[in-house]
């Protein structure tokens, strides 16, 4: 049996050569080569259980991934993506030395001594602060808003959020926090609007795209969604969470627009990956806040991403937009009179009614980006990284 695949971040393309053996027969071998001449970490190889010979009735659960000729299993975690109750995806992260390879084998683990991993990738409905829906992993956090928050502001109630912006919640441990800081909002014990030592949200979202929101552009006006009106957790673990966001119809200029996200966000990353599922239109696109216009901008088509690097408060801040080769169709710094409403977007194509682009943010103080060069330059490579995916050989 052999199985040629290629990932991106988090999706395996297979193609099945031959028959599969079973378990019994001999354990499954994974090699992974990186083409690319750096170093490969943060990662996520996902693996479907069918790809792996495995019969309907085997868990998922009950197997490891760990490389050839070692006795240590990698963190693992199994998805069900389809939602029917068993789990049919197994992802991990390797780490790959520039142009080269290593095998990992699949085998049943029986070590019940292994300490749970952390769920670091975290995503929940938060009803208790309204109706948010926000996730987080070890470095950054994010957040958006539901059909509550839209309601409250129409109906002049304070208090409500109307927006399909995303928000960013600026990090700086690598230990959960999305709980933490909403017990401190509900309790009454503090507030995540102050930073005091983990963090903070002093990030302004308002009517702008935030990071990563979405729009449809006609002539030259942005039209965009309202607030999500339900939500999927597809899952959480110590590598990936996922789920997905349904908005509302929505108008542009006449058009009318569907929109479902799917986003994740794996360990590691600072940026979440976004596929929008959308019909109305041939052309997304997705922005980035320009907040008071006081930062600089840049942007490489044909690398693949956009950024803006801005002060904020007593620190700094990159955000950016990193999307797949040959799908943006231009990028514009869009100023207007209202502030909120100044982005900056790159215009992707739609195709077969979808969008997938990454985004996220760098904050100064987290420490792992300090200057604008070095933030462009994680850019960079992430778009290098997606479109130069790993290669991956089941036998």
């Amino acid at each position: 049996m052999k199985i040629n695949m290629k990932i991106t971040k988090g999706i395996a393309l297979l193609l099945v050569s031959s028959t599969l053996f079973s378990y019994a027969q001999k354990a499954k071998v994974i090699t992974i080569s990186n083409p690319l001449k750096i170093d490969r970490a943060f990662e996520t190889v996902e693996i479907a259980k069918k790809a792996l010979g495995l019969k309907s009735s085997d868990e998922l659960e009950k197997f490891g991934i760990r490389e050839v000729g070692t006795t240590t299993f990698f963190i693992s975690q199994c998805v069900d993506e389809n939602g029917d109750g068993v789990s049919d995806v197994l992802l991990f992260q390797p780490e790959i030395k520039a142009s080269s390879s290593k095998k990992y084998e699949l085998v049943l683990n029986n070590d019940t001594k292994t300490n749970e991993p952390i769920t670091y990738c975290y995503s929940r409905f938060v009803p208790e602060r309204t109706d948010d829906y926000a996730w987080e992993n070890n470095k950054v956090a994010f957040r958006t808003y539901g059909p509550v928050a839209q309601k409250m502001v129409e109906d002049k109630v304070k208090g409500g959020t109307l927006t399909s912006g995303i928000d960013a919640w600026l990090k700086r441990v690598e230990y959960p926090i999305l709980n933490k800081w909403y017990e401190k909002y509900t309790t009454g014990t503090g507030t995540y609007h102050k930073d005091t030592g983990e963090g903070l949200d002093n990030f302004h979202v308002g009517d702008s795209r935030g990071i990563g929101g979405v729009a449809v552009k006609i002539d030259t006006s942005y039209y965009y969604s309202k607030n999500f009106i339900s939500w999927k957790t597809i899952t959480t673990g110590p590598i990936r969470t996922s789920f997905v966001l349904t908005y509302a119809d929505w108008d542009a200029a006449g058009n009318k627009i569907t929109e479902v996200k799917h986003i994740s966000l794996d360990y590691g990353s600072f940026l979440s990956r976004f596929e929008i599922a959308v019909s109305g239109t041939n052309s997304i696109s997705t922005g980035i806040t320009l907040h008071n216009n006081d930062g600089k901008t840049e942007g490489n088509l044909k690398a693949g991403w956009i950024d803006y690097w801005q002060p904020l408060d007593d620190s700094e801040l990159g955000t950016g937009i990193v999307f797949p080769k040959n799908a943006a169709i231009s990028f514009e710094k869009y100023i207007v009179a209202k502030k909120d409403l100044c982005n900056l977007y790159v215009n992707l194509k739609v195709k077969e009614n979808k969008v997938v682009y990454y985004t996220g943010f760098g904050w100064k103080k987290q420490g792992e980006f300090t200057t604008k060069e070095a933030w462009e330059n994680y850019l960079g490579q992430y778009a290098t990284k997606i479109n130069n995916p790993l290669i991956v050989t089941i036998k």
